[in-house]
């Protein structure tokens, strides 16, 4: 096989006006014969980019100053926007983004499913879109050079870590303090065998999750709790795997087992309270997680009498909701230990008509009562992967009306038109801005016979 030839990226400027935008957000322009990805560039632009890889055929740029403006650009609120990876699109207004990010999902539905929805809902939109990040796994990094820690989000085409001081997007509590935590971390005699620190926020509680490669010293323990005291944070000690998780401040109470713990969130709407460990997954953006569950419970229009599948369900996020509108739901996951978060959840909330099911979804036969049971109304909420395998065979449930939540436009847009293979009409889909000033695409959409 012939060795690639490296092709030395060129280090002068070059002035180009931006043709459209990708589905990453990056803007589009042609030059010396190659398709140029450029981050920091709009549509119509007129801009000066410096490349940051080159091939054949495409290349990737960074803006570096912008002669003709867009009437859609803004300036970015945070200080780091162009060298983290965090975000990508602080220089797009608000509006703007929930266009492009609209206009994405109605692209990839024409492209790969080669169907369009009846009504396009109004999109899902924070009142505030900064400080809305729950969950996030930020890198610590000690730098020789430097004589101190890193805290945060990767560089922009980099595996480096962005040497930031504050985070626009992280809650207040968290991404306000990043200063104190690479102080705080720079202290330990651990500062070089902790990668990772995972932030996962509750309605009322704020933990931190330290991966450590090394048994942490007493005067690390020490250092870590105090900090987390004076910042009114949860500390839990990660030294392996996931199931090695467990909290060390405050102290477990006595009598419950290690992994027990519990943050909580609400959905006020259903008048429900969720309670979910540091490890399962939550939605990331609570305020649009509280508008999305009554939309999809509204669209999904529940009788008394309807019985429901939820697939993908979690931790029961809309499960329970379901179920204080229906006669019985169904939910379906492919982790153990999150049908036993739905159970809990349940039992917590006094609903005693669900059952939830372990399955591997991906697969396409399954031996349980649940796949053998005729439904109503379905709903699901896959991964970025989709749902395809399932759908193949979604006629078998009899459902009259199914509501698919998806995290990605391309595979909804998919598994779209297999549902229309099997008689299914697209009759509403939108957006909803689960990541503000990220290029990620959260949707809905409704289907019916």
């Amino acid at each position: 096989m012939a060795r690639r030839r490296h092709r030395p990226v060129p280090k002068e400027p070059v002035q180009v006006v931006i043709d459209k935008i990708d589905h990453e957000g990056r803007g589009i322009a042609y030059h010396d014969g190659r398709t140029v990805f450029v981050d920091g560039a709009l549509p119509k632009e007129e801009v000066v980019f410096q490349y940051v890889s080159r091939r054949a055929k495409v290349a990737e740029a960074r803006t570096l100053d912008v002669i003709q403006a867009s009437t859609e650009r803004v300036d970015a609120r945070c200080a780091h926007f162009y060298l983290c990876g965090g975000c990508s699109l602080q220089h797009m207004s608000p509006e703007a983004q929930i266009d492009f990010k609209q206009h994405a999902l109605l692209e990839q539905l024409k492209y790969f499913g080669q169907i369009q929805p009846e009504q396009v809902l109004v999109p899902l939109v924070n009142t505030m879109p900064w400080a809305y990040r729950r969950r996030a796994r930020l890198g610590v990094r000690y730098v020789h050079k430097k004589e101190q820690v890193l805290v945060g989000f990767r560089e922009k085409h980099s595996s480096f870590l962005a040497d930031l001081s504050s985070c626009q997007v992280l809650t207040a509590n968290v991404g306000e303090h990043l200063e104190a935590f690479k102080v705080m971390f720079s202290s330990l005699d651990a500062k070089e065998t902790i990668p990772q620190v995972e932030v996962v926020v509750g309605d009322d509680q704020t933990a931190l999750v330290i991966r450590h490669l090394e048994p942490l010293s007493d005067h690390d323990l020490k250092a870590l709790i105090e900090f987390c005291q004076r910042l009114n944070f949860e500390l839990y000690l990660q030294p392996k795997g996931p199931l090695t998780i467990h909290r060390i401040y405050p102290e477990p109470v006595s009598g419950r087992l290690p992994g027990q713990e519990r943050l909580s969130y609400r959905l006020p709407d259903f008048n429900l309270e969720f309670k979910f460990h540091v490890s399962d997954f939550t939605q990331v953006n609570a305020e649009i997680n509280r508008q999305m569950v009554p939309l999809a419970v509204n669209l999904l229009a529940p009788g008394e009498d309807d019985k429901i599948l939820d697939l993908f369900c979690g931790l029961g996020n809309f499960t329970l909701p379901i179920a204080t509108r229906a006669k019985e739901v169904v939910g379906v996951e492919g982790s153990e230990r999150m049908v036993e978060r739905g159970y809990e959840n349940a039992k917590h909330n006094n609903l005693n008509n669900v059952r939830f099911y372990a399955a591997d979804l991906s697969q396409s036969e399954h031996k349980a009562t649940w796949y053998d049971e005729q439904y109503d109304l379905i709903l699901l909420d896959p991964a970025r992967s989709g749902a395809d395998v399932l759908l193949n065979h979604i006629e078998r449930f009899g459902a009259r009306r199914i509501v698919y939540v998806s995290c990605n436009p391309a595979t909804l847009s998919r598994d779209a038109g297999i549902l229309a293979q099997k008689g299914y009409q697209l009759k509403k889909a939108g957006v909803m801005d689960m990541f503000p000033h990220t290029a990620h695409v959260e949707s809905i959409a409704l289907f019916e016979k």
